[in-house]
C-alpha cells in the first residue's frame, strides 16, 4: 500500500517538531539535528520536515512513497503519461535514506517526488538529478536535496527528454 508523502521546510527545527509530535500524538520515527520524520499510520502519511533545502519555510513537495519496486515502476509509468518532464533517480542519498525516485512538477509548479526507500543513511545527502539538471540548464542551484529547481524548470512536453535524458 502506497503512503502519501508531505515535505515542510521549517525555520525552527525543535519547536516544530514539539508542534507536530503534539499534533500526531507521537514522536517522530526519524530525528536528526535538521531533519525529522514521522511514518503515520492514521492517516497512513510519511511527514518530514527539514531546515534545509535552499528556499523558505512552507511546503517543500508532496509525494506518494512506494512500499516495493513494483508499486514504483506503477507510479512511474503514470509519470511518463504526465507530458511534463521527469527527473529520475536510482541509488541516491536523501533525508538520510537510500531510495529510488523520480521527480516531477504539476502544472502549476508544485513538485511532486515518487520513491521507494529500502536503507537508511548517516547523512542527508544531495540531489544527484539536480546536479545533473543543473548542469544541463546553465547553472541551476542545486544545493540540498529537493526539488526546489524543478518548479524553476517548466519546459513543453516535447523538449523535456532535452534536460532529462540519462
Amino acid at each position: 500500500m502506497k503512503r502519501f508523502h508531505v515535505h515542510v521546510t521549517v525555520e525552527d527545527l525543535t519547536q516544530s517538531v514539539r508542534f507536530y509530535s503534539t499534533l500526531f500524538a507521537t514522536e517522530p520515527t526519524v530525528l536528526k539535528p535538521d531533519y525529522a520524520k514521522w511514518m503515520l499510520e492514521d492517516p497512513r502519511v510519511n511527514f518530514a520536515i527539514s531546515t534545509g533545502g535552499g528556499h523558505g519555510a512552507g511546503i517543500s513537495h508532496l509525494g506518494i512513497q512506494a512500499e516495493d519496486q513494483g508499486e514504483l515502476a506503477e507510479i512511474y509509468g503514470r509519470l511518463a503519461e504526465a507530458e511534463r518532464p521527469v527527473l529520475e533517480e536510482k541509488a541516491t542519498t536523501c533525508c538520510y535514506a537510500r531510495s529510488d525516485k523520480q521527480w516531477i512538477a504539476d502544472p502549476q509548479g508544485v513538485p511532486w517526488e515518487t520513491f521507494y526507500t529500502y536503507g537508511e543513511s548517516t547523512v542527508y545527502g544531495r540531489s544527484a538529478a539536480f546536479e545533473k539538471l543543473g548542469e544541463a540548464s546553465g547553472g541551476l542551484s542545486t544545493c540540498g536535496c529537493g526539488p526546489s529547481e524543478v518548479t524553476k524548470l517548466q519546459p513543453e512536453p516535447a523538449t523535456a527528454g532535452a534536460c532529462c535524458s540519462d
